[in-house]
């Protein structure tokens, strides 16, 4: 069996002027849980504290998530703000990511447009981003079983 050698580091946070913690409190709980190491950032973390959290993490996803509706306006030029600081993760947001939201895939289309490799609204349940993160990073349920065995 070849190990894997991508990072099963994720660094979450609250975007923007965002104070909602209860969503990253819960994801937190659930990633660690799962096996991965997380790095929780906390609320009205900055474009820049994200890229620098990775950076200094090695990590292989970065988590963004947003409830009071403005993500829009708070993620525009955030993959270029990874990409200058040499970050190469697996991106995801969720949340309530946007006013008066009523097509969630227009919303969707929206956050993949500004370069997110996945987009949850408030309801998901944190397995299911769970299970896409392990398939993004191609980790099979054994690899983070093992590392939380190991830890």
């Amino acid at each position: 069996m070849v190990p894997n050698t991508m990072s099963q580091t994720v660094v979450l946070g609250v975007i923007g002027s965002d104070a909602h913690v209860v969503g990253i409190t819960i994801l937190e709980q659930a990633f660690s849980a799962a096996g991965f190491d997380v790095v929780n950032l906390g609320v009205q973390t900055s474009q820049e504290e994200f890229a620098e959290a990775a950076v200094a993490h090695d990590a292989g996803a970065v988590l963004v998530s947003s409830l009071y509706g403005h993500a829009e306006q708070d993620c525009q030029g955030f993959h270029q703000v990874l990409e200058e600081a040499g970050v190469d993760a697996a991106t995801y947001i969720g949340g309530n990511l946007a006013v008066g939201q009523d097509d969630f895939e227009e919303t969707r289309a929206t956050f993949e447009a500004l370069g997110f490799d996945r987009v949850f609204d408030s309801e998901t349940d944190p397995e299911e981003a769970i299970a896409a993160l392990r398939d993004d990073l191609g980790l099979t349920t054994t690899d983070t079983e093992r590392a939380t065995i190991s830890s």
